[in-house]
């Protein structure tokens, strides 16, 4: 399965938010967080929420999954909870849509 080795990382930024990036074997970031949260706790549940951990509280599985294609003409994802706040998004643009939505998949959808 695509990213069962990617390693997640858990870090503060220049803020002192709390963030999460997921790395691909290869050292690629394929997946990170949208924003900074001001508590770890907060930051390691939407990383798990993304898959880190199995996400073992099942978290989002009611969230929206969008695949659309930006303003270059390019595919991307954005995932949305319930109560309409934005979750997760890619964080690269992918000419096939193909390969955003395995990006998607790997990130939790």
């Amino acid at each position: 399965m695509a990213g069962e080795n990617d390693k997640w990382e858990m870090y503060e930024d220049k803020r002192g938010e709390h963030r999460w990036r997921r790395r691909a074997t290869n050292g690629n970031i394929v997946g990170a967080s949208c924003e900074g949260y001001n508590q770890k706790s907060a930051c390691k549940k939407n990383a798990q929420r993304h898959g880190m951990d199995g996400n073992p509280d099942g978290l989002g599985a009611k969230d929206k999954w969008e695949i659309y294609k930006d303003k270059r003409g390019e595919f991307r994802w954005r995932r949305t909870a319930v109560n309409g706040e934005i979750t997760g998004a890619a964080s690269e643009s992918y000419k096939a849509k193909k390969d955003a939505v395995a990006n998607a998949e790997r990130n939790g959808m």
